[in-house]
């Protein structure tokens, strides 16, 4: 850009049988190459939609995550978004709340768009933007694997992604961000196994986290998880030789993530890497159900429902009593049954004397993200001092 502002210009090597003319406008046929210029500043919507607060797109050095099982990487992205008129000085501390993806996701997912939709953070900056929500700082964090992902627990098959969470992430922001120091000012958000990593986070680590929601999140698993490992052992059967190794060789390898088709072994071993890893084999996981059957392997499937939000709530009670805030949705046509599994983590808070809330609504499994502001609210507005 010259220093006027104007473009420089630009010298052009024109083959020998074109000629370069001025043309008045009407040369062309329908006016082409008279009107188009370029112009400074965003495009506007429906594309980039101009920000009214920050986003800070971050890159840090995990040393819990370092030499993990998977070799995954311990550099991670992280996403910090600041409402409008919040910098690192701000005189007035502020709560926080951290926003973690589902299974299969990473973090600049939430850049992404859907069809005549905002996007994530759009969504965000529009509350914060228009007064609707105090404000807070929120906090975007990435816990993929390769995998699929964490739950958000420390297991010797995945990593530490507990630890990582609470206590490096959560320093980290307190300790450049002006945000109110201790859990009654600190919220967890998520959706599906970010609902899950929601409603089991605080439960282990009611130091950190003093609120929560939930949408859709991993629970009551005889219903979420159990139906898929028949399919499951069908599809090793009849397209991987009957071989987790052969999936995983094949899955590496495929130019494309077939859902059909890799959907439901990568859950199933995801899950099992989580919940119940093989301590005698790094990165490798025990599996509930006989690969040649589907039949469940029942010392097994007791780990993983030691994992299980309703199974668990029992066992935290105070944890879960000291929450200011539980707020759980689902759809009620969610294709994994997690309008079930939030009825039943609900019904557990209940016989605990925990205060929470429980929305269902027309709806699956897709197209939640509009959710997300209103419950990033609902927990704002009760850690707000």
């Amino acid at each position: 850009m010259g220093a006027d502002g104007a473009c420089p210009a630009t010298t052009l090597n024109i083959p020998a049988r074109f000629e370069l003319r001025p043309h008045a406008r009407g040369d062309f046929p329908y006016g082409w190459g008279v009107s188009l210029r370029g112009v400074e500043g965003a495009v506007g919507s429906p594309w980039a939609r101009p920000l009214g607060g920050v986003l800070d797109q971050l890159v840090v050095e995990s040393e819990v995550l370092a030499e993990n099982p998977l070799g995954d990487p311990a550099r991670r992205p992280l996403y910090v978004y600041r409402p409008p008129g919040i910098e690192f000085d701000h005189p007035k501390g502020l709560p926080s709340v951290y926003v973690i993806q589902g299974f299969t996701g990473q973090v600049d997912m939430w850049l992404g768009r859907q069809a005549f939709e905002p996007t994530m953070i759009e969504r965000i900056d529009a509350m914060f933007t228009t007064r609707s929500c105090p404000d807070a700082i929120i906090v975007f964090v990435d816990a993929w694997t390769s995998r699929g992902g964490s739950q958000f627990i420390n297991s010797a098959a995945t990593g530490r992604y507990l630890d990582y969470l609470c206590d490096e992430v959560v320093p980290f922001i307190d300790d450049r961000y002006p945000t109110l120091v201790g859990r009654d000012h600190r919220g967890l958000a998520g959706k599906s196994s970010g609902g899950y990593g929601a409603m089991v986070v605080p439960m282990l680590r009611p130091d950190v986290f003093g609120a929560l929601a939930s949408h859709a999140g991993d629970a009551l698993f005889e219903c979420c998880y159990q139906p898929e490992f028949p399919l499951t052992a069908r599809i090793l059967r009849d397209h991987f030789d009957g071989s987790w190794d052969v999936f995983h060789e094949r899955l590496a390898s495929a130019a494309t993530f077939d859902f059909q088709r890799h959907g439901a072994p990568l859950n199933a071993y995801g899950m099992a890497c989580c919940y119940s890893p093989d301590l005698s084999r790094p990165g490798a996981a025990l599996l509930p159900f006989e690969i040649s059957t589907g039949r469940l392997i029942d010392d097994v499937w007791a780990l993983w429902l030691e994992h299980d939000p309703v199974r668990m709530a029992p066992h935290h009670a105070a944890a879960l009593r000291s929450m200011h805030r539980i707020y759980l949705d689902a759809g009620k046509s969610d294709e994994w049954y997690l309008d079930l599994g939030a009825q039943a983590f609900a019904q557990e808070l209940a016989k605990i004397g925990a205060a929470h809330t429980l929305e269902l609504f027309d709806g699956k499994h897709g197209g939640l993200t509009c959710r997300y502001p209103g419950a990033i609210r609902e927990l704002v507005s009760a850690l707000v001092p």
